[in-house]
């Protein structure tokens, strides 16, 4: 069992920067691929970026890849996504994920466990 916390959403202006952080529970991080998705109201949950459980690749969806950074350090079981040059259509609920797997992948019902979700909102 994996219990995430995510931390870190605000709101911030067109440009701007947010970093935000999933705090994991439990002994077994390390054996989990972790990914961030994102959602807006009325469409589904949006792949953003993916982890390996042992931090060496990451995928990034065509829409952030350059301007997010998705990295983990599994001594303190914790997630990261550093977002730059953030634009409007960023703005969505981000949710953390875990999938207890090597590898990370997009489809959302391919991971176990989910945080309740941190807003971020990108100003014009």
């Amino acid at each position: 069992q994996v219990q995430l916390v995510e931390s870190g959403g605000g709101l911030v202006q067109a440009g701007g920067s947010l970093r935000l952080s999933c705090a994991a529970s439990g002994r077994t991080f390390s054996s989990y691929a972790m990914g961030w998705f994102r959602q807006t109201p009325g469409k589904e949950r949006e792949f953003v970026a993916g982890i390996s459980s042992g931090g060496i690749s990451s995928n990034y969806a065509d829409s952030v890849k350059g301007r997010f950074t998705i990295s983990r350090n599994n001594a303190k079981n914790t997630l990261y996504l550093q977002m730059n040059s953030l634009k409007p259509e960023d703005t969505a609920v981000y949710y953390c994920a875990a999938r207890l797997a090597l590898t990370p992948v997009v489809p959302s019902e391919h991971y176990n466990y989910w945080g309740q979700g941190t807003q971020v909102t990108v100003s014009s």
